[in-house]
């Protein structure tokens, strides 16, 4: 049999793969993150399993976070600062606010340390990187489902009956994500290079929390500020908790409107935040290796 001989190619029409360092600004590739969606469910698995890992109550935790904050804030706020609960008890008004807040502290408190806790996979293997943040975002969705359901609990020991707003609660869930999402990747990226952020961000959640309508029914603003209320609730509405919250109120308790201003304005800052901060991601994301 006589041997195949060798086809040389000219070197001009060899295929060239060039390896460069990319600069500027870049647009996300929703197709990578896509393709590497099961990486992003074995490091949710992974967050969710090491968080409760050795102890004793395991998710408890998840039902004794938010139920803690809702007994003290009815001692302090409902009962010795007399705080207005729209109506209903205050225990339910305040565990309410605490089922989106909690989750929103933990997902953005998680992705603000996410790249400094997997630092050594940022330097062995390509992946995008932008999964790393996401993980405690999607991972902190177990804890508020357990949470939702003990206020369901609440909710039926009290005898209050969700409206036809429920409708809205998955929206504000996607809000709520969006939200944190945001917030997380802008700090992550800036607490690979500034260290002080991971030590900043509790006193920045602890802040948030009491910026938001959690202790607090929105309607205080109109006593407050009378003909002026308007223009301050579209201001405050750029947090987007406010909106988050106060529509977990109204779709849940009924007690006031659906606050579609807030919902309106929250949705359209959620989602700059969401996009801004993942393109800063991007643009950032070539130094995490050297500097993490």
């Amino acid at each position: 049999m006589s041997a195949i001989p060798d086809v040389i190619i000219p070197a001009a029409a060899r295929p060239v793969t060039r390896l460069e360092r990319s600069s500027g600004w870049r647009a996300l590739d929703w197709r990578e993150l896509l393709a590497y969606r099961d990486l992003l469910w074995f490091l949710v698995r992974r967050d969710v399993k090491s968080l409760y890992a050795q102890t004793v109550i395991g998710f408890g935790w998840a039902i004794l976070r938010p139920l803690f904050g809702m007994l003290v804030f009815t001692v302090v706020f409902g009962s010795l600062a007399r705080i207005p609960s729209d109506g209903v008890p205050y225990a339910v008004f305040s565990f309410t606010a605490l089922v989106p807040w909690t989750y929103f502290s933990t997902a953005m408190t998680g992705a603000t340390t996410s790249l400094i806790s997997n630092a050594p996979m940022l330097s062995k293997v390509y992946f995008p990187r932008l999964i790393i943040p996401l993980t405690p975002v999607l991972a902190a969705l177990v804890d508020f489902a357990v949470a939702t359901v003990v206020l369901a609990g609440l909710l039926a020991a009290y005898r209050i009956k969700p409206t036809a707003a429920i409708a809205m609660f998955p929206v504000l869930v996607v809000l709520m994500c969006l939200a944190a999402f945001g917030i997380g990747t802008w700090l992550s990226a800036l607490a690979v290079r500034y260290r002080d952020v991971k030590h900043g961000v509790q006193f920045l959640a602890q802040l948030l929390m009491y910026a938001a309508p959690v202790v607090w029914p929105v309607s205080l603003i109109a006593e407050k500020f009378g003909s002026n209320a308007r223009a301050i609730r579209l201001i405050y509405g750029l947090y987007p908790m406010a909106g988050v919250i106060e529509g977990f109120r109204a779709s849940i308790l009924g007690t006031t409107p659906m606050p579609w201003d807030l919902i309106g304005v929250g949705a359209a800052s959620s989602i700059v935040l969401a996009v801004t901060g993942a393109l800063y991601f991007r643009r950032m994301e070539r130094h995490f290796a050297d500097i993490a």
